[in-house]
C-alpha cells in the first residue's frame, strides 16, 4: 500500500509539474505574439536551427547548401529584437566559418562556401537588421502590426454603423476605399438623439485618400462621434471646424454634410461644410432635387458660419448623401456624375432601394481611384 501511494503521489506531482510548464509556455507564447513578452523562445528556436543546418550542409552539401543559413536569418529579422538578432548573426557567421573550413576551398567544387554565399547571407542579415530596427522604433512588433491595423479598420467600421430606425424607415450605407485598400478618408458617424426621435448623421470626406487619409479619418471619426448628439445641431459644425483647426495638419481640411432628421414628422435640416449637395427624390413627381446648406470647408479658417437648408421626407421619398469620389472623375465633371447617379438610382424606385447603395457605387464609380461613400435614407 505504501509503495502504491508513493507511486501515485509521484505521478500526481509529475502531472502537476507538466501542467504548470504547459501553462507557463502558453502564457509566454501569448504574450510574445501580442508583442508584450520576451523573444527568448523564438531566439532559442532559431538558434538551434543554425547547427542543424550546418550539420546538414556538412553531411550533404548538395541538398543542403551553405546559403541555407539565410532561412533563420530572414525569420530572425521578422521575429527578433535587434539585440537578439545580433546574437543570431554571430552564430550564423561562426557556422559559415566552420562550413568553409570543413568543406575546403570553394575552388574544389560547387558545394562550398563561396564569396557569393557570404555576400548573400550578409545582405539578408543587413535587411533583417534594418527591419528589426524599424519595428523597434515604431514600437509595433511584426507579429502584432497586422492585428493592430485590423482593429483600427474594425473600429472605423463600427463607428460608421447606422443606428436602427423605427418602422417605416429604411437606411443603408456603402463605403469603398480607393484602390481596394482597407482604410478610407470617407467616414460616417450617426446617432439617435432627442430621446430617439431625431436621427443625426454626419458624412465627412477628409482630404487625401486611402491609407494617407485613413489615420486622419480615424482620429476625426472618434472626435466627431463624441461631439455628435452632445451639442445642439447648429453648434456641431463650428465645433468640428475649431477641432480641425487645432490639429494644425499640413493637409488638414475636410468636407462634411450634417443631416438632422425628425423621424416622426419627416422634417429635416441639412448643414454643409463645403460638401456636395444631397439629392432628394420626390415620390409624387419622380424628380430629384439638390439640397445643400451653405458653409466653407472644415479646417480653413476660424469663425466660419454654416447656414442650413430645410426639407421634408414624405412617404416614398428618398434622400442620398455621397462624397465626390462617386460623381467626379478625370473624364467627367460633377454635374455629369450626378446625372448618371440619379439615372442609375431610378432603377431602384420599384424595389424601395433595398441593397441599392452598394450597386450604385458599382454602377457609377467602380474603378475610380478615390474614396467613395453613399448613404441612403428612405421613408416607406
Amino acid at each position: 500500500m505504501g509503495n502504491r501511494a508513493g507511486v501515485a503521489s509521484y505521478t500526481a506531482r509529475m502531472r502537476k509539474s507538466a501542467h504548470r510548464a504547459r501553462i507557463a509556455l502558453r502564457r509566454s507564447g501569448v504574450d510574445y505574439f501580442r508583442g508584450e513578452g520576451s523573444d527568448w523562445v523564438a531566439f532559442a528556436g532559431l538558434l538551434l536551427t543554425i547547427p542543424a543546418i550546418t550539420w546538414g550542409t556538412l553531411t550533404n552539401p548538395v541538398w543542403c547548401s551553405p546559403p541555407a543559413l539565410v532561412l533563420p536569418i530572414v525569420a530572425g529579422g521578422l521575429l527578433l529584437r535587434p539585440a537578439s538578432l545580433l546574437g543570431l548573426y554571430a552564430t550564423a557567421a561562426g557556422a559559415l566559418i566552420v562550413e568553409s573550413v570543413v568543406l575546403g576551398p570553394y575552388t574544389q567544387g560547387p558545394a562550398r562556401v563561396t564569396p557569393g554565399t557570404v555576400l548573400v547571407v550578409a545582405a539578408c542579415g543587413l535587411f533583417g537588421l534594418l527591419i528589426a530596427q524599424f519595428r523597434a522604433r515604431v514600437g509595433v512588433p511584426w507579429r502584432r502590426g497586422g492585428t493592430m491595423l485590423f482593429d483600427l479598420r474594425e473600429r472605423i467600421r463600427v463607428q460608421s454603423a447606422l443606428p436602427r430606425l423605427p418602422q417605416g424607415w429604411h437606411r443603408e450605407m456603402a463605403l469603398r476605399p480607393a484602390g481596394g485598400q482597407s482604410f478610407s478618408g470617407d467616414f460616417v458617424v450617426a446617432a439617435r438623439t432627442n430621446g430617439g426621435r431625431t436621427l443625426e448623421v454626419l458624412l465627412t470626406d477628409v482630404s487625401g485618400k486611402g491609407m494617407d487619409a485613413g489615420s486622419r479619418a480615424l482620429l476625426l471619426s472618434g472626435a466627431f462621434g463624441g461631439l455628435l448628439g452632445s451639442l445642439p445641431p447648429h453648434a456641431f459644425l463650428p465645433a468640428a471646424n475649431g477641432y480641425l483647426l487645432r490639429q494644425d495638419w499640413d493637409e488638414g481640411f475636410a468636407t462634411s454634410i450634417h443631416l438632422v432628421l425628425d423621424l416622426e414628422s419627416g422634417d429635416y435640416e441639412l448643414l454643409s461644410a463645403g460638401h456636395l449637395p444631397a439629392l432628394q427624390l420626390h415620390a409624387g413627381s419622380g424628380r430629384w432635387e439638390e439640397k445643400s446648406g451653405e458653409g466653407p470647408l472644415l479646417g480653413v479658417y476660424d469663425g466660419a458660419e454654416f447656414h442650413p437648408v430645410k426639407g421634408s421626407l414624405l412617404p416614398g421619398d428618398v434622400l442620398m448623401l455621397f462624397t465626390d469620389g462617386l460623381v467626379e472623375s478625370a473624364d467627367r465633371d460633377i454635374a455629369e456624375g450626378i446625372d448618371r447617379l440619379t439615372g442609375e438610382a431610378d432603377r431602384y424606385v420599384a424595389s424601395g432601394f433595398e441593397g441599392a447603395a452598394w450597386h450604385l457605387i458599382e454602377a457609377c464609380a467602380k474603378d475610380v481611384n478615390d474614396d467613395r461613400a453613399l448613404l441612403l435614407i428612405s421613408r416607406r
